[in-house]
């Protein structure tokens, strides 16, 4: 029997996730392999591929969406979602994105995914229970609500709060940012709650979906609990994510949770739904 050939990935997005899942890709995963990447600042994107033991050529967007790719890892600010869906999904190639908050306005690109044998992934990302929440909604769910606090620096500069003029600089005790639906949090937050759109697409959908959103000086981590009442579950969990050195809006378990799915794609043993 031939030997399947390796699925070739390209990279949407070089900056603290894309690196990570670069670097891990370059160490090599059963069944993947890097291919491209694409980056705003190419140069500075060259010298990190540089120590890579393969290289990889770095790219444009535009240039991106031409290469001989299976699958796209987008890691890129939200607003670009769909220069990198677009093309990709249009090509039938696999979606890994992880703006998945832009993609509640932007469900579309599902309907492009199926036209063209696309597939759109949303990795679990910085949360955890989505198997758990998927399974429950197969039945039927009355609640789900999620709490997250951060460290004020991970939120300051959100749109919802520059709308506000509410700035959280100096902040000494903890306080409630947001409060309303998931729909309303990934617009109002595009860099602080993808997890609350995951967690909307794995359940009963972004506006049944309700969210709180805590800044809290006391805490040095981001911390996300959910509540769930369902007809077969009642679901209390509760994570404590490290944020990024480079990107206190990120949780450094979001780049592995990519590489995770990575691996299960190309292995012939997966766990979880």
């Amino acid at each position: 029997m031939a030997m399947q050939r390796n699925l070739r990935v390209g990279i949407a997005g070089f900056g603290t996730i894309g690196k990570v899942v670069g670097a891990y890709l370059d160490r090599g995963i059963d069944g993947v392999v890097l291919a491209a990447v694409s980056a705003r600042d190419i140069g500075r994107a060259e010298r990190v591929t540089a120590s890579f033991a393969r290289k990889v050529p770095v790219l444009s967007l535009a240039g991106l969406a031409g290469f001989d790719l299976d699958i796209v890892v987008e890691c890129a600010p939200a607003a670009l979602l769909r220069d990198i869906a677009e093309p990709a999904l249009a090509a039938g190639r696999t979606l890994i994105t992880l703006s998945c908050g832009a993609l509640l306005d932007n469900l579309d690109l599902v309907d492009l995914a199926k036209r063209h044998g696309g597939r759109i992934l949303v990795p679990t990302g910085a949360l955890l229970g989505l198997d758990a929440v998927q399974a429950a909604a197969q039945g039927e769910i009355a609640r789900v609500h999620m709490i997250t606090t951060k460290p004020p620096e991970g939120l300051d500069g959100a749109p919802y709060l520059v709308e506000r003029g509410v700035s959280l600089r100096g902040l000494d005790m903890a306080r409630r940012v947001f409060e309303g639906s998931a729909r309303e949090a990934a617009r109002g937050f595009p860099a602080n709650v993808n997890v609350a759109a995951a967690l909307a697409l794995a359940g009963i959908g972004p506006d049944r979906t309700t969210i709180e959103i805590w800044a809290d000086p006391e805490v040095d981590r981001n911390i996300h609990r959910i509540e769930v009442e369902a007809d077969t579950v009642r679901l209390r969990l509760e994570i404590e994510n490290v944020p990024s050195v480079e990107n206190p809006r990120t949780g450094r378990l979001t780049p592995l949770s990519v590489v995770a799915l990575l691996r299960k794609l190309g292995s012939p043993l997966a766990i979880g739904t």
